[in-house]
């Protein structure tokens, strides 16, 4: 699919393994998260704007690529997306950042808002939606739609594991955003969790039942 890119570098396969497992604590669950969103941006970030500006060396003075244009906004999805947040301003620390509260009814397994404020003018900047698990796409498709209505334009998803069915709705529904996946599972299971998986990512992030 155009604009879809599963990522398949080692680190990223080893640490989302790590994730996997159910003995792993709460402190390294969040830890791994943080490493996977850093590995994962260095990629999805390639295409950034630059710009050529002068700076002096110790040497001479000379012209040099820097980013340009306005400040990348970080979008997460609330609650398990804060996890990722981190990663991204390690690689850009002057990005932006905003929020999409969302949750899922119980009984339809839809999504329903309640929050959303994202950084201003958000038509004027790369908006990077993240949210570690892509489960039946519900979520993911009404976030891009609060983006969109408030005039952003250019917007990449990322999600750290991702079933197959929400990657189709979400593609099918938005096909000009750029998805980034860490893995693409096998399913959803009769109750909309991604199998194999890893569990409530919110849960491990933040150390709740």
């Amino acid at each position: 699919m155009d604009n879809v890119f599963v990522m398949n570098h080692p680190l990223i396969q080893h640490k989302i393994s790590l994730i996997r497992k159910k003995e792993t604590g709460t402190n390294e669950f969040r830890r791994l998260i943080e490493e996977i969103a850093i590995l994962m941006g260095f990629e999805a970030l390639r295409d950034l704007p630059m710009e050529e500006v002068e700076v002096e060396t110790p040497m001479e003075k000379c012209m040099t690529p820097m980013l340009s244009g306005r400040k990348l906004a970080v979008v997460p999805v609330l609650r398990a997306g804060l996890g990722m947040v981190s990663g991204i301003t390690t690689l850009v620390p002057s990005a932006k950042i905003g929020h999409i509260g969302l949750y899922r009814d119980p009984e339809t397994h839809e999504p329903k808002e309640y929050y959303c404020k994202l950084p201003d003018p958000i038509e004027e900047r790369l908006t990077v939606l993240v949210d570690p698990m892509l489960a039946t796409g519900g979520s993911a498709v009404a976030a891009v739609d609060f983006v969109k209505q408030h005039g952003g334009k250019k917007i990449k998803c990322m999600f750290i594991i991702a079933a197959p069915e929400g990657l189709k709705r979400l593609h099918e529904a938005h096909p000009d955003v750029q998805i980034y996946i860490g893995h693409l599972d096998r399913e959803l299971n009769e109750n909309a969790y991604i199998c194999p998986g890893l569990g409530d990512a919110g849960d491990r992030i933040f150390g709740t039942k």
